[in-house]
């Protein structure tokens, strides 16, 4: 879609700084993609201007509009968009979207050929929406960068953290990838993100410099509930009384495959239509059970973090999680799936706090050194047809553990490029060995403190006092006085104050508040619970710590 301006008479200023158009330009662009009657929401025209004004982290609500955000910015900025995009689900999704608004759109994945490839190229489409497999393909990357695309699309980025180091490799290449489209200007739109999750994305994907605008992550008609759990057997025990008691269609999340077998197998034996759903299962099957969902044959099912996204069912009621999650990020994805249709809706949060000992564990552990991954970088360099990850951990003088730790920081600075089989092959990155191994040894820093500091926040939603959504809402950067009177807490009349919550009363840290630690320096108060305070500091990252000891000590000054 070609981009047409009307005569520019002042720009308008954006979240993050002037942009070059004005409001009728704008309005002329919305109109060619919404149509006359529709309008901007407040999220989506900012959104939109920050993109045209700088690299752009766009937090916003579930249905908010996001292809009609980058089909805007993409068409205003007058060149070619490169869309990334988890699955295949969504792929179809986003391009019929496009293409009904008459956007030259086309989708490039396992299922649709190289055609899409070769008319973006050739200038035949505005839009092509991909994955991050894709883009880790230098085949791909070299018909795309034909194009000279103007703008990156990152789609539900929370997946750049969430499934980068663990789940899909590749997300962690799309920084590469970015610089070999030629730099184009970067849009990364997900609906949640705490905090520490933000700047891990942007990390990631390399614009810690990009505007973030945030709007309107809360879900204020979906009731909030943790319940404290001590056996594994009393968990499934209350899970399945819970579900039975639960009325409409509703999703149970569970960390592992086994347990949404044997979640599922419980449930059907007391008399609930339920179903597994993981990433282990055939594609088939999978699509068996989705669709069953969707079509309302089967009220419940029971799923790993691989069932929901890009799955729009507006009458979900309620969201169970019979695991505590692994990021509060997470939740907060997974609980904005109950609801989308306005009505009320219910979230259970069954708490164990022996379940949170595992994502601890992989917070800990010793890092590689920079010394160590030059060595790393120089090995797989020698190595034109690749080296197997499994050999170079000996000859580095490293455990398995820290060069996998490692590697993802590697891939995102290009230094290194994962193929199959696990064997690693030089990237284009060719800066001194030892260069660019500082550079990932502080970005495996930066990812350690930020994974401590999710499972801390975790903990502090699930264990604190007070309104929980109060709570959620400040680990994601939206801080409330006013108790949400829809959780828990609210109904038995434990909502807190924000005061004695936060030590504001006795001169302690208050969530926003800039700090200066007499050891790490600079930093901003992330949140505050009854005993401790987490701190984002500018070079140390996320650190925990005690108020008792902080009140003694005078460790911590406002600023």
């Amino acid at each position: 879609m070609t981009a047409v301006r009307a005569p520019q008479t002042s720009s308008l200023t954006g979240p993050c700084g002037p942009v070059d158009v004005d409001a009728a330009g704008l309005d002329a662009a919305a109109v060619r993609y919404l149509g006359d009657d529709a309008e901007l929401t407040d999220g989506q025209r900012d959104a939109i201007l920050a993109a045209l004004a700088t690299d752009t982290l766009a937090v916003l609500p579930p249905a908010a509009g996001k292809t009609a955000i980058y089909a805007i910015a993409g068409d205003l900025l007058g060149g070619r968009t490169v869309v990334v995009s988890p699955t295949l689900s969504l792929h179809r999704d986003q391009v019929a979207h496009l293409t009904d608004a008459g956007v030259a759109a086309a989708a490039l994945n396992s299922e649709s050929g190289r055609d899409a490839l070769s008319a973006f190229a050739a200038g035949e489409l505005a839009v092509v929406v991909t994955s991050p497999e894709q883009l880790a393909r230098p085949d791909v990357l070299e018909q795309l960068a034909l194009a000279e695309p103007t703008l990156l699309v990152v789609d539900e980025a929370h997946c750049v953290s969430d499934w980068g180091p663990d789940f899909r490799p590749d997300y962690l290449a799309l920084a590469a990838a970015g610089r070999a489209l030629g730099s184009p200007r970067v849009l990364a739109l997900t609906a949640t993100a705490s905090l520490p999750a933000r700047e891990e994305i942007l990390d990631l994907l390399a614009v810690p410099d990009a505007c973030v605008v945030v709007r309107d992550v809360d879900r204020p008609r979906t009731h909030l509930t943790v319940r404290l759990v001590h056996t594994e057997e009393a968990k499934w025990e209350h899970v399945v009384e819970t579900v039975t008691a639960l009325e409409g269609a509703g999703i149970v999340y569970v960390t592992t495959r086994g347990h949404t077998s044997v979640l599922a197998e419980r449930l059907t034996d007391a008399g609930v239509a339920a179903r597994a759903y993981h990433g282990g299962m055939r594609k088939k099957e999978r699509q068996e059970v989705q669709d069953a969902f969707m079509a309302d044959e089967l009220s419940v099912v029971v799923a790993t973090s691989a069932f929901g996204m890009g799955i729009d069912k507006p009458d979900v009621r309620w969201i169970v999680h019979g695991d505590v999650p692994t990021s509060i990020d997470a939740y907060h994805q997974e609980i904005g799936r109950a609801g989308r249709d306005g009505g009320t809706a219910s979230a259970v949060l069954f708490h164990r706090p022996q379940d949170l000992a595992r994502p601890k564990l992989f917070a800990s552990g010793r890092d590689a050194r920079a010394a160590a991954l030059a060595t790393v970088v120089e090995a797989i360099r020698l190595h034109d047809d690749g080296v197997a990850q499994a050999e170079l951990a000996d000859a580095a003088g490293l455990s398995k553990a820290a060069l996998s730790r490692a590697i993802p920081a590697l891939v995102v600075g290009g230094s290194v490029v994962q193929a199959p089989g696990r064997r690693l092959i030089a990237g284009l990155n060719g800066a001194p060995a030892i260069e660019v191994a500082r550079a990932a040894a502080e970005l495996v820093a930066r990812s350690r403190e930020r994974q401590r500091s999710k499972v801390e926040l975790v903990r502090r939603f699930a264990e604190g006092s007070g309104c929980r959504r109060r709570t959620l809402l400040e680990v994601l950067g939206e801080p409330r006085d006013e108790p949400c009177g829809n959780c828990d807490h609210c109904d038995s009349g434990d909502v807190g104050d924000p005061g004695e919550r936060s030590g504001a009363s006795h001169g302690e840290p208050v969530p926003g508040e800039s700090v200066t630690h007499d050891e790490w320096g600079r930093g901003v108060v992330q949140t505050v619970g009854d005993d401790t305070v987490v701190v984002l500091f500018d070079d140390a990252g996320y650190r925990t710590l005690s108020i008792p000891v902080l009140r003694e000590r005078g460790l911590l000054t406002s600023v």
